[in-house]
């Protein structure tokens, strides 16, 4: 404090002096900063011009004094508790270089002095302590600052290059780490929503690829299955056509034979088309409410025209009416083709549907035959196009093997889902859901 007040002391007396004042003149009429300042002007060479306490002829060059060498080289110097060679007293120097001269102001070395200058002292050490606490702080401050960066540069870096940033320690509990946490969290949201959508495509493109596959097979199916009518239609009317005397038993034969192998392209065509127009057509097929207790009646009255020797006898357990919304070709397709195969293949006499459930979402239905079952290693197998237990009696009685795949799928439109057991009496049980709505 009081070297700075010495040193603006100073600047002003080289004002002063610039501007040509009488310095004597001027001192005198001033009150001094301190009491018996001693004010002196130098060259830059050390001759003493002026001095307010002293005589100019009993000073020597002050060229080389501490405070004046320093002030010289560094534009201010100060020396602390020297005595001087001119009048043998203690002095506190503070020297101050202008243009062309110095101004050096010194104050004598007394108790007062003293006191002034332990106390600046005192104050200097506190500010000390307060700066190094401050400087504490601000370190501590800074390196979490420093790493909460450093792991956003991590994390810049990682992003750029698309990767997952896997840290899971939180950023600090302050405004930038607050910041950091929510765009982590952002960029974490945007990776799993790429991931999902990486997920969708990879699943919409296997899905397309088992379509795919599906088709293929379908049509390769198809075409293995249209070989043996088309050749067999195919002989007799060449035989026909031949010209060769014929019986008119042989001839009627070859003509059912020709009339029973279109009937099996033709369904066999229509099996087809049903189970392409839900699978690729789902949307456009009608719904409507769908009354299966109707559709059971139905299947009942065409069980009773059947001729006594192949007519099955149907139990049924429907306590009450059963209403979906669906579409009443598809579920009447369920009911039908389950009892066209008990008849084809059961070897069975009798059917029976049972509601098993019946509420506002689904019912449950049970249909089961008396007949002699499968193996159970086949059951697994029942469902898929084109598959037969006995290939060659499933031919000759006109089946297409296609039959219990529309079940399935009519029952899939459904929003059900249907599964098949041996039952222990003999015969197979098939349970199956239909959705309400």
């Amino acid at each position: 404090m009081i070297t700075v007040q010495l040193r603006l002391f100073n600047q002003h007396i080289l004002e002063v002096y610039d501007d040509g004042f009488a310095l004597q003149e001027y001192v005198e009429s001033q009150d001094l900063p301190f009491e018996g300042l001693r004010i002196s002007v130098i060259t830059l060479s050390g001759e003493v011009v002026y001095d307010n306490t002293l005589s100019l002829d009993s000073l020597d060059n002050h060229r080389y004094r501490p405070e004046i060498d320093q002030a010289i080289k560094d534009g201010v110097g100060y020396h602390i508790k020297r005595i001087s060679t001119s009048d043998g007293r203690e002095y506190f120097y503070v020297a101050t270089r202008g243009d062309n001269i110095l101004v050096r102001t010194a104050i004598p070395y007394t108790a007062s002095l003293q006191e002034l200058l332990k106390a600046e002292w005192d104050f200097l050490i506190f500010m000390i302590l307060i700066s190094l606490v401050m400087s504490a702080l601000a370190y501590f401050a800074t390196r979490r600052l420093g790493n909460t960066i450093k792991r956003l540069n991590r994390f810049a870096a990682k992003a750029e290059k698309g990767e997952r940033f896997d840290e899971d320690e939180l950023f600090p509990n302050d405004e930038l780490g607050s910041i950091s946490n929510h765009i982590v969290k952002l960029y974490a949201q945007w990776q799993q929503t790429i991931v999902d959508r990486d997920l969708a495509h990879e699943n919409a493109m296997r899905e397309e690829q088992e379509k795919i596959r599906i088709k293929r097979q379908l049509t390769n199916n198809i075409n293995h299955e249209l070989k043996t009518p088309v050749a067999s239609i195919q002989v007799c009317l060449e035989t026909l056509l031949s010209g060769i005397q014929l019986t008119e038993d042989k001839r009627q034969e070859l003509i059912e034979r020709c009339y029973s192998n279109n009937e099996r392209l033709r369904h066999l065509l229509n099996d087809v088309s049903l189970i392409t127009r839900m699978e690729d057509g789902s949307q456009l097929i009608v719904k409507e409410p769908v009354n299966i207790n109707h559709i059971i009646d139905e299947i009942a009255d065409e069980l009773a025209i059947m001729p006594q020797e192949e007519r099955f006898n149907l139990h049924t357990q429907f306590n009450e009416p059963v209403v979906i919304e669906g579409n009443v070709s598809l579920v009447g397709s369920i009911f039908r083709n389950l009892t066209e195969n008990a008849i084809a293949y059961s070897g069975g006499r009798n059917i029976y549907i049972t509601l098993v459930e019946n509420n506002n979402q689904l019912c449950k239905i049970r249909f089961e035959d008396d007949g002699s079952g499968v193996e159970e290693k086949q059951l697994p197998r029942l469902f898929e196009r084109f598959y037969r237990i006995d290939k060659g009696r499933s031919r000759r009685l006109g089946g297409t093997g296609l039959g219990l795949s529309i079940v399935k799928h009519a029952i899939l439109f459904h929003g059900g889902t249907i599964s098949v057991v041996n039952r222990k009496e003999g015969g197979l049980q098939f349970d199956f859901t239909l959705q309400k709505k």
